[in-house]
């Protein structure tokens, strides 16, 4: 993983971690206007529009600028395809963060979430000197769950139905790491 802050740019083997322009909407739109990715994530409205999107992306840069949210597309290094988001809110007052993400469901089991993910960790870790890292997911989606693993959180809890989703209550598992 490499930062560069010039560009706001972070790059993996396969992947470019890259900050949003409106001219990504159209595509966030029709990967976010998914079901099964609204299922799995607490924030994502469905129907998913690109005035949703553009809404969203016009954000990005106050609150990168304002070390609050850093919010990456997920692309491919070579082809500049849009594969999905990564996310990494800042709490200064306790120095950690929240790592979020979502990938557009045409590409899932390519590992692109994980590569993006551990790019975040290391992101929060070497670059912006958080103390921890923490990530939340839906008791019904271990695969993300898997995610977090593989970049070295561990299990720190289960909120018992925490967060509300379509009329049901759901347990949201919480995972953290903190700087080595």
């Amino acid at each position: 993983m490499s930062y560069n802050n010039g560009d706001r740019t972070i790059s993996t083997e396969r992947l470019l971690l890259r900050l949003f322009t409106s001219s990504d909407a159209a595509e966030v739109a029709r990967l976010c206007n998914n079901y099964n990715i609204f299922k799995t994530t607490m924030y994502l409205p469905y129907p998913y529009t690109i005035e949703d999107a553009l809404s969203w992306i016009d954000r990005h840069e106050a609150n990168f600028d304002a070390e609050l949210l850093y919010e990456f597309a997920v692309t491919d290094k070579l082809s500049g395809a849009l594969y999905g988001a990564v996310a990494l809110s800042h709490s200064g007052k306790f120095n950690h963060g929240e790592l979020a993400y979502w990938i557009g469901e045409e590409f899932w089991g390519n590992g692109f979430a994980t590569e993006a993910a551990a790019a975040m960790v290391k992101f929060a870790f070497e670059d912006r000197l958080y103390h921890k890292v923490f990530a939340r997911y839906f008791s019904t989606n271990a695969g993300s769950g898997k995610v977090m693993e593989k970049v070295g959180m561990s299990k720190e809890g289960i909120l018992r139905d925490h967060i509300r989703k379509e009329g049901r209550y759901v347990d949201l598992v919480h995972y953290g790491i903190i700087r080595p």
